[in-house]
């Protein structure tokens, strides 16, 4: 589903040069749910940024779904991202105006969706997390576990083939990073491919799959 060959992310000032990412190799399955682990500042969220077509490589080949995208334009790109991928932050990125229904609808309003489409798709999203009975509040009136569930069901709202996790249990309580997990699982076993950058060995010993950074670079 992911493929990366010979990554490389450089950082550039008018005085100084940063690699961030060297020499990356992977290729994330259909199905797989692959956790990445690294100090900080190893240059984890950078890989997820490029393996979600937010960032791009300073070297390298990128492949999404069999797609090679380096030829891309940032519309084609834009389009790739709603239509395959869902992005879960470890800050939630919830809009505080907007209700829990309006939050989880906004990536169907890029797809021009009618409103009826975009209310199905949205309650049965919450439903899935658990927040059906939530759906009229606003992201002020919920916990730190519930937000991070809206941002779940936004994420998955467009029933994505893939989901990049940033941190997603970094900011709750064991009790509840464990709740988030779960949620996960349940959506990687009906299908859905999942990468995970965590800060925990616990959360990262549940997924398939580990991969370790440290400067930048795979830990074989």
């Amino acid at each position: 589903m992911i493929k990366l060959q010979n990554v490389e992310k450089v950082y550039r000032t008018s005085s100084i040069e940063t690699l961030a990412l060297n020499n990356i190799n992977l290729d994330v399955k259909k199905g797989e749910f692959v956790s990445i682990m690294g100090p900080s500042g190893c240059g984890k969220s950078t890989l997820l940024n490029i393996m979600g077509l937010l960032d791009e490589p300073s070297k390298g080949i990128i492949e999404i779904g069999g797609t090679r995208v380096s030829s891309y334009r940032d519309k084609e790109l834009a389009q790739l991202r709603n239509q395959k991928l869902g992005f879960i932050f470890q800050s939630f990125h919830l809009i505080n105006d907007l209700s829990v229904l309006d939050n989880v609808e906004i990536p169907l309003l890029y797809r021009e969706s009618s409103m009826k489409q975009r209310r199905e798709l949205a309650t049965e999203a919450l439903e899935k997390v658990g927040l059906s009975n939530r759906m009229k509040h606003f992201p002020k009136q919920l916990s730190g576990g519930q937000k991070q569930r809206v941002a779940i069901a936004r994420a998955i709202v467009g029933r994505p083939e893939i989901i990049l996790a940033d941190e997603p249990t970094g900011n709750l309580d064991s009790a509840m990073g464990n709740e988030i997990l779960s949620i996960l699982q349940n959506l990687n076993n009906d299908g859905t491919t999942i990468v995970m950058v965590t800060h925990d060995d616990a959360m990262a010993k549940k997924t398939h799959r580990l991969i370790r950074l440290f400067d930048g670079a795979q830990v074989l």
